[in-house]
């Protein structure tokens, strides 16, 4: 299944044709549900709309910022979006809607960042007698052009450029960076590799954990010569379709009451599973990472010696 995404603009949208067409591509991991803009005369609607995408337009003249960020976003939601890729669209977005979006909010910059947050990128990086300008593709915070980076292109500055000419060739690069960088991050859900390092950055991050091998695959244990396993990571084993986080339940009818309840989130693994194993499925859309942390501490608590559950939980209430 394709990720969902809504491409924000507004004006001619060139960065969303360009998302638009790479997601026709037979290697697209993605796909647009919608195209929405803040100006109804933005001409990247009309290209949308001849290329049969659903489009949305409201003028934020007259609406408080909130109000308008939510409008936006009910057109997005309605269209099951699960991703935001912002592509020239000219609003700074209330913290609120930012919150909301979080990991999930793409723009597109054009300077190679942190030089030149803002505008007239351009005319700043030719003041600067820089060799190379460029575009950052990263993701939004609350903070103007301050979020995590995804990937960047450079331009070389040519003696003579203007900040148009310069602009030109920039504009170029984008079209090829952000229909890149979008389908790498949102098929990370379906890489185990990136899969792998969110499980084992949230499992050691547990009091006295170490991470060993079991059958050839990633576990996390206690430590220590009387260390017990809480957590597995299993790679689509034994034909399974699954890459998923192995952890312990308090026995077969809790194991049995999970899959019943929700099939799509667990699962009853080969082997584990005769122990009260649950697997959970990480490649799956809409994972909530909460959900995972949630079943690695609780596999945790159900082994750890009482010391370490003792000092944990004084952290917590603390």
């Amino acid at each position: 299944m394709k990720a969902r995404v809504a491409v924000f603009i507004s004006g001619s949208g060139t960065n969303m044709a360009a998302l638009l067409h790479a997601s026709r591509m037979p290697d697209s991991e993605y796909e647009i549900v919608l195209v929405a803009s803040n100006d109804p005369a933005a001409k990247g609607l009309t290209v949308a709309e001849a290329e049969g995408v659903p489009t949305f337009a409201l003028p934020h003249k007259g609406m408080a910022r909130t109000e308008h960020d939510a409008a936006m976003e009910r057109a997005a939601l309605d269209a099951g979006a699960q991703f935001i890729a912002l592509a020239g669209y000219m609003r700074i977005l209330s913290s609120e809607f930012v919150s909301r979006w979080e990991g999930r909010m793409l723009n597109i910059h054009p300077s190679l960042l942190p030089k030149y947050r803002g505008l007239h990128t351009h005319e700043r990086a030719l003041e600067a007698g820089d060799s190379h300008a460029g575009c950052t593709v990263h993701l939004v915070t609350a903070d103007l052009d301050d979020g995590p980076i995804l990937g960047q292109a450079k331009v070389a500055i040519l003696p003579g450029d203007t900040p148009d000419t310069l602009g030109a060739r920039v504009l170029i690069a984008e079209h090829q960076l952000y229909p890149r960088v979008l389908n790498a991050f949102v098929s990370r859900t379906s890489n185990p590799e990136w899969l792998l390092g969110e499980l084992r950055k949230r499992a050691l991050a547990l009091p006295e954990v170490e991470e060993r091998a079991s059958h050839g695959a990633p576990g996390w244990r206690t430590s220590g010569k009387s260390g017990k396993f809480f957590a597995y990571f299993s790679e689509r084993h034994h034909g399974e379709t699954h890459v998923a986080l192995l952890a312990k339940t308090s026995g077969a009818d809790e194991l049995a009451e999970l899959i019943e309840r929700d099939p799509d989130s667990y699962y009853r693994p080969a082997y584990y599973g005769a122990s009260g194993w649950v697997g959970i499925v990480l490649n799956r859309p809409g994972l909530d990472w909460a959900q995972v942390e949630y079943w690695l501490q609780r596999s945790w608590r159900s082994v750890a010696p009482r010391r370490l559950i003792a000092s944990r939980l004084a952290a917590d209430e603390y």
